[in-house]
């Protein structure tokens, strides 16, 4: 089985890769912006090129049985599209919920009649790294709705999700939503990380306006959009799903767990 990864250096992608190999596979190709920076492991297939421009996928698209497809909205369409003319057997995309920003990854997908498997992550843990500067800087988080709650889910386990049900037979026309174990607010996010650090961290919670605020140095004009999912996720708090451990065989990474493993961040 041919597998090709689509942004095979970014942080997911990067990732399948590794799950990949330790899942047994051997015909791996990845496709990257730089192969010659992107330290990938040896008997991986490097080739140059990227989603975001679709004529360059033409050469790795060959031959291949399953894409790994990294999301790239504005090019989706199209890059399914030339998948499907090349033959390629089934496109595993990482998209998010169903009806949210990310619907039209999958939209793209289908439309291109690819068989395929959608994956649907929540949040990222990793976007606890919003806080990192002020986690440095002290003890107090300052941030807006401390009660908004959903089950964010790490990184490395969407990454075994994607490479278990790329080798594995059986998960064509399925949607996975996955989350991690446990619904937790932003308030009881920070104090994990305050736990996994030997501190003691507070959160402080701000107006909507003085949160997006803040925020905007960083997301720029998504600073409101992002601000208006934590307060739906105040009133609507999003419940955690067993998909990762019934896929993986084991449970789903803990926030605790996460911000251990990633300490070094916030030091």
């Amino acid at each position: 089985m041919k597998i090709l990864v689509t942004g095979a250096t970014a942080n997911v992608g990067r990732m399948v890769v590794d799950e990949l190999i330790t899942l047994g596979a051997t015909d791996i190709r990845a496709l990257t912006v730089d192969p010659a920076k992107a330290a990938l492991p040896s008997g991986v297939e490097v080739v140059r090129g990227f989603v975001g421009r679709p004529a360059t996928l033409l050469p790795a698209l060959q031959g291949v049985d399953v894409m790994y497809l990294a999301p790239h909205i504005p090019t989706v369409h199209e890059a399914c599209r030339l998948a499907a003319e090349a033959g390629v057997g089934r496109i595993v995309d990482l998209a998010g919920a169903k009806g949210d920003h990310w619907q039209e990854i999958e939209d793209g997908v289908e439309a291109s009649g690819v068989p395929f498997t959608h994956l649907e992550p929540g949040e990222f843990m990793a976007n606890a790294t919003l806080w990192a500067d002020q986690i440095r800087a002290g003890d107090d988080v300052r941030d807006g709705y401390a009660a908004s709650a959903n089950a964010a889910i790490a990184q490395e386990d969407i990454a075994a999700v994607a490479a278990r049900v790329i080798v594995e037979p059986g998960h064509e026309g399925k949607a996975y939503e996955l989350t991690g174990p446990e619904s937790l607010t932003r308030r009881e996010k920070v104090e994990a990380i305050g736990r996994a650090l030997g501190r003691n961290l507070r959160y402080l919670e701000l107006s909507h306006d003085d949160a997006v605020d803040q925020l905007r140095p960083v997301m720029g004009e998504y600073a409101e959009w992002y601000l208006e999912g934590v307060a739906l996720l105040a009133e609507h708090p999003q419940p955690a799903v067993p998909t990762v451990a019934d896929l993986l065989g084991h449970p789903a990474t803990t926030y605790e767990k996460w911000a251990r493993t990633h300490a070094a961040l916030f030091r």
